[in-house]
């Protein structure tokens, strides 16, 4: 009996002290300051980053098979105190990386004001332990949708589902402005999610705040938390609406879950656990999950030679060729198809009886794939700055090449044997950096230099690096996956 009380005492004061004993925020300089800090994670900048350090190495010791050729478009991550729940949301930790977006609007669920629709923060920004962050302008156009979102000062002084979120998104993605919105009991969930979907472009990460069930025996909030994922995992939103108990961030949840249906994410659990796996009794549990969601970047083949098309009708015109009207008529209605707008990394590579003849890229771009293609196809053609310009003679006998890159994701490793067992030969485009020195390699370079340990000492060669630095020196690792399409010139 005794240790019965004892367990329900510490999940009481862990989840449920701030009901009886709320805390308001500071505010300095129109600035919303920390509230739970000190009592759901450390206030102390050093305490918390070794805090959330620790709890992403162990993190990064589970087995998470992220899809290649996607793109993360947001996540689900839980908001109870760090040492209940944070070894869960330190699995965002496989799925985020430095700079990778800018925006992130950040929806969490109101658990103690008791309103209606959405409230928003009219402050200029967030304050926590390890930093700023700044409002994204998008919360202001919010806030002149009068009939959906609202100031509501009650729930900035104690709401704690958005900011004990925060350290963890600032760690990993270091520097990003936030668009912050606590979810009531809204009458429509479409209206909002309407609301929400012009705001989302490829530099916007939507982030869910929500843990699962609340204070069941451990044996059967396990089992009604993976029926709950189950749900969320299949789109079943009619299945969700009517659970009881299985989500505190339910009505967020919906609205994500109808944003990724329309938008053809694809949602992948990176972990689940509950406070009775971490630092709580069994007794009476608190499930978490992190679930991220992806979209499908890849194209098909038919897409992927339009765009090959397109390179070769680029340097036709500047060599003062005109590709014949019925095809280029075709090339262009071709190119209205949505997928070319993408924003993402390309490059074109020209070779001539297997002999490279050109090749320019961009890493990264915030042009559409569509306006990468041409730049980089003209810049293969005649600005390679190891060619001489093109020919219209040789353009007879070029074959073209087009990479359509993933997003660059840092790789981290501990030494350069650690380094060795973590690149996939033939699938990793990889990116390195030493200061002002860097280069690049394909995954097409693997046919040539097969061997990783020869494909790095050339590819520091490149950087103007000695060759053996993958070795002795820590450089910055980046690797990304390509896909690539050619026609060859009959």
């Amino acid at each position: 009996m005794k240790r019965y009380f004892k367990s329900i005492l510490t999940i009481f004061l862990a989840f449920c002290l701030a009901y009886f004993f709320p805390v308001k925020a500071a505010y300095a300089d129109n600035i919303r300051m920390p509230v739970w800090a000190g009592k759901f994670y450390p206030a102390k900048q050093s305490e918390l980053k070794q805090m959330i350090e620790s709890l992403t190495q162990k993190a990064k010791q589970t087995t998470v098979k992220i899809p290649s050729n996607k793109e993360l478009k947001a996540i689900i991550l839980p908001h109870a105190g760090y040492v209940y729940s944070g070894f869960t949301a330190a699995h965002a930790s496989n799925v985020l990386s430095e700079k990778q977006f800018n925006k992130v609007i950040l929806l969490g669920p109101d658990h103690r004001v008791g309103f209606r629709k959405c409230a928003i923060s009219n402050v200029k920004g967030y304050q926590t332990p390890l930093g700023f962050i700044r409002l994204h302008e998008d919360t202001k156009i919010l806030l002149k949708k009068s009939n959906l979102f609202q100031y509501i000062q009650k729930f900035d002084e104690v709401e704690h589902s958005l900011e004990v979120i925060l350290p963890f998104l600032q760690y990993y993605l270091k520097e990003f402005e936030l668009v912050p919105i606590v979810i009531g009991r809204p009458y429509e969930i479409n209206a909002i999610t309407d609301a929400i979907k012009p705001l989302l472009d490829s530099d916007t990460l939507l982030v869910v705040s929500s843990d699962l069930s609340h204070f069941l025996p451990y044996s059967e909030a396990v089992t009604r938390d993976k029926e709950t994922i189950d749900i969320i995992l299949n789109f079943k939103p009619e299945e969700l609406k009517k659970r009881e108990n299985c989500a505190c961030g339910k009505i967020p949840i919906l609205i994500l879950m109808e944003i990724a249906h329309n938008n053809g994410w694809q949602p992948v659990l990176l972990n689940y656990s509950n406070s009775g796996d971490t630092a709580g009794d069994r007794s009476k549990v608190v499930g978490y999950s992190a679930i991220a969601y992806f979209k499908d970047t890849s194209l098909s083949q038919k897409q992927g030679e339009i765009l090959v098309k397109l390179a070769r009708k680029a340097i036709m015109e500047k060599l003062g060729k005109k590709m014949a009207s019925v095809k280029s008529d075709w090339l262009s209605d071709s190119l209205q198809d949505n997928c070319y707008n993408a924003s993402r990394g390309t490059f074109v590579t020209l070779k001539i009886s297997g002999r490279l003849r050109g090749c320019i890229g961009s890493l990264t771009s915030n042009e559409s794939i569509r306006a990468g293609i041409t730049r980089n196809a003209l810049n293969a053609a005649f600005r390679d700055p190891r060619f001489p310009p093109l020919t219209v003679d040789e353009f007879e006998h070029v074959d073209i090449e087009i990479s359509i890159l993933t997003k660059p994701q840092p790789l981290e490793y501990t030494d350069h044997s650690d380094l060795l067992s973590k690149l996939q030969v033939n699938v990793d485009g990889v990116i390195i950096r030493k200061g002002r020195a860097g280069a690049t390699f394909l995954p097409q370079v693997w046919k040539q230099l097969p061997q990783p340990e020869k494909f790095l000492s050339r590819l520091c060669a490149k950087a103007g690096l000695s060759a053996d630095s993958w070795k002795n020196t820590k450089l910055e690792v980046l690797t990304y996956q390509v896909q690539y399409f050619g026609l060859t010139q009959k």
